[in-house]
């Protein structure tokens, strides 16, 4: 099997356990959102609805970690796939998974700099 297609598969296998977790998070959030809306409606507190955009922003934050469709902009099969980009973040899921991967160090030994997305 040639290195094009083994990097496919990987990118492929690491999409669709994003995929997964990106749906269990929507299934985790429809209930804890009414959740907490009922919360903020029985209970509104000082500042009305708080519980709820506290729900809400857990899961942006979740989506930024999981980054699951922004790594896809310049990945190449022929160039290492989602992880011959270089500019991969070291607060995103693929991040950690390359630093796990290939070290600290790697954007050093490529001449590469992360950037945060």
């Amino acid at each position: 099997m040639s290195h094009s297609n083994v990097v496919l598969l990987r990118d492929l296998a690491i999409f669709q356990v994003k995929l997964v977790l990106d749906g269990l998070k929507d299934i985790v959030l429809m209930p804890v959102t009414i959740g907490a809306a009922a919360i903020d409606i029985v209970l509104p507190g000082s500042r009305p609805g708080h519980r709820f955009y506290l729900v809400m922003a857990a899961g942006e934050r979740f989506d930024r970690w999981l980054n699951l469709f922004s790594a896809s902009d310049h990945a190449d099969a022929s160039k290492d796939g989602l992880f011959g980009m270089g500019r991969t973040s070291r607060n995103t899921m693929l991040g950690e998974i390359e630093e796990k991967l290939f070290g600290r160090d790697r954007s050093a030994r490529d001449g590469r700099t992360q950037s945060a997305s």
